[in-house]
């Protein structure tokens, strides 16, 4: 199963961001981390523990970890070390301006073996534009110390359809991200979300499905293989295997405020507020998870990526709509799994088949 771990500290607030981070709560951060290791304590125990499970990748998310100081994630790692399988994927999220050196190298030391780093563009008028508090020197600075410090695999986040993007000014920032030693690439376009200083301002993104179709023939011809809608990869070894844990509809542990855990046909989300995690770690919802409830969000995931889905989760009716899809050629069927040809048209077919 996969173990998630939410930091919900930032320096700064970017325009977009919808997640569950605060820029004014940084006096919290070590009762925070002393709340946190209650909570994955107790959830390592009383679930991977006593269904005799391991933890095959962790992701470290926000937020962003790295405005926590690295000896803060000393103890969460001694505290996870023995439900770890061998040689799992553990990954951080950085951002570029926090992420010093020394961070990158205790942390390194600690076992992370993979660092995401939330880039966004190495236009520095653009990184202005989104409210990120990095600018491109910090960026390139960041990737080539993760790099020199020995991570196996670095992922560069890069943002797209945002006002004033053209092609031209989306291939120097992935050209700029191409020149320096990444091993994945996600390319998000911009999405506009309640409770964001970009909400109400439609005018910041741009709608270019053809931009999109440009962006990706792009990354591709820079020998990065598409995985996954905003997903790519320089080799398949470098794939996310988180991700993919997602994906496959694995069980995963939600740690932190505002985190999601997903275990024993329950989906569980600890409550948002920094304050009263702290008060009670255990503080949480619960939704049950229908099998149609599984069932939907394995075809919906499985079209959005390579993994495809196993052609038995289908009822006659649903297969018939396959039939559709084949013959205009927009799914390919192999070894029992239906594969998605298009990762942009994913919900549009997944919605297809199961309307």
């Amino acid at each position: 199963m996969l173990l998630y771990i939410h930091i919900p500290f930032c320096d700064s607030k970017c325009f977009y961001c919808a997640f569950n981070s605060y820029t004014d709560k940084t006096h919290l951060k070590q009762e925070y981390m002393k709340a946190l290791k209650i909570q994955l304590k107790d959830e390592l125990s009383n679930y991977v523990k006593k269904h005799n499970k391991e933890i095959e990748t962790v992701f470290i998310g926000g937020g962003t970890p790295s405005c926590v100081k690295h000896h803060e994630y000393k103890e969460v790692f001694e505290i996870i070390k023995p439900y770890l399988i061998k040689d799992a994927e553990i990954t951080t999220e950085a951002n570029p301006n926090s992420a010093s050196y020394e961070w990158l190298e205790n942390m390194h030391k600690y076992g992370v073996n993979r660092v995401s780093f939330g880039v966004q563009s190495f236009d520095n008028t653009k990184l202005k534009f989104l409210g990120r508090s990095h600018n491109n020197k910090s960026a390139i600075k960041a990737i080539q110390n993760a790099n020199s410090i020995g991570f196996n695999g670095i992922n560069c986040d890069i943002i797209y359809g945002v006002q004033g993007d053209t092609l031209e000014s989306m291939k120097e920032d992935f050209d700029q991200a191409f020149a320096l030693p990444i091993t994945h690439l996600s390319a998000y376009s911009l999405t506009i979300e309640e409770g964001t200083k970009f909400f109400d301002r439609s005018s910041v993104k741009i709608d270019d499905e053809e931009l999109s179709y440009k962006i990706f023939d792009h990354i591709k011809q820079n020998n990065f293989t598409q995985y996954e809608i905003s997903n790519f990869a320089r080799e398949k070894k470098y794939e996310s295997k988180h991700n993919y844990g997602y994906w496959e509809h694995k069980e995963y542990l939600g740690i932190g405020a505002g985190a999601v855990g997903y275990t024993n046909k329950q989906r569980y989300y600890p409550i948002k507020s920094i304050e009263e995690y702290i008060k009670n770690p255990f503080n949480m919802e619960f939704e049950d998870i229908s099998d149609e409830d599984v069932k939907t969000e394995k075809i919906l995931l499985g079209f959005r990526c390579s993994n495809g889905v196993d052609l038995s989760l289908f009822n006659e009716n649903d297969l018939k709509k396959i039939d559709d899809l084949l013959e205009y050629d927009k799914v390919s069927v192999k070894n029992n799994r239906i594969y998605n040809k298009n990762f942009l048209l994913s919900d549009e077919l997944a919605l297809y088949i199961l309307g």
